[in-house]
């Protein structure tokens, strides 16, 4: 991640600040990596061609990012500051129309791989709304927007109802990664291993979502009479 750490992080010896900003920004572009293979495999089988498959993985990589950052004033957008990133979202579009058949053959692929985008996208999120100076509430709710906005856009680009809004656990996961970073942070502890706990908690929630089916009660409409 391209953007200041925050005044804890400039006041850190220099070899320990590059050791961080480079483990945050590979966290970032492995997030990027996954959310842009869930994005291009629903673009295959929705039977897009090769530019509709990059354009599916690059909004569903880097829309909630550019959402958080426009908020925080993080300008211009680290996914638009740093080539690598859209670099990755297309490097991961590619794979995703080349290689399709492979990636098909693992379960639930989209679910899978937006889950694990969801749990990074979520810590990172929060982390990086809390270095610049958010209420660790807001940080928590820009975590969770930085996690879901990718697969909104996504969704929507297909016509298909966005998956946070439907019944499985989404923005419930993100929100619980968030917290255990904004927490960890009003306590004084170290960010790493609340980063690495937040997103475990995260996928594991939706993981579990997606076997077993847990979500959260649904509006029954009421019966014609």
């Amino acid at each position: 991640m391209t953007s200041t750490r925050g005044a804890a992080i400039l006041c850190a010896p220099v070899p320990a600040t590059v050791a961080v900003a480079t483990v945050v920004l590979l966290f970032d572009l492995m997030g990027t990596f996954v959310f842009a293979l869930s994005g291009g495999t629903l673009a295959v089988r929705h039977r897009l061609d090769l530019f509709g498959v990059l354009v599916l993985s690059c909004a569903a990589a880097v829309s909630g990012g550019l959402a958080r950052d426009v908020l925080i004033d993080a300008t211009p957008p680290a996914a638009l500051a740093d080539w690598r990133y859209l670099a990755t979202a297309i490097v991961a579009g590619l794979v995703t129309f080349y290689r399709h058949e492979a990636i098909e053959r693992m379960r639930n692929p989209v679910q899978v791989f937006d889950g694990a985008g969801l749990a990074l996208f979520a810590v990172l999120g929060t982390d990086k709304a809390l270095a610049f100076g958010l209420s660790p509430f807001a940080a928590t709710l820009l975590g969770m927007l930085s996690g879901i906005g990718g697969g909104i856009v996504r969704d929507l680009l297909v016509v298909r109802t966005p998956v946070v809004l439907q019944a499985e656990l989404y923005a419930v996961a993100a929100l619980a990664g968030g917290s255990v970073v904004a927490l960890a942070y009003m306590a004084g502890l170290p960010m790493a291993p609340a980063m690495v706990l937040g997103a475990v908690l995260c996928f594991g929630l939706r993981f579990m979502a997606i076997r077993y089916g847990w979500h959260l009660p649904v509006a029954r409409p009421p019966e014609s009479e």
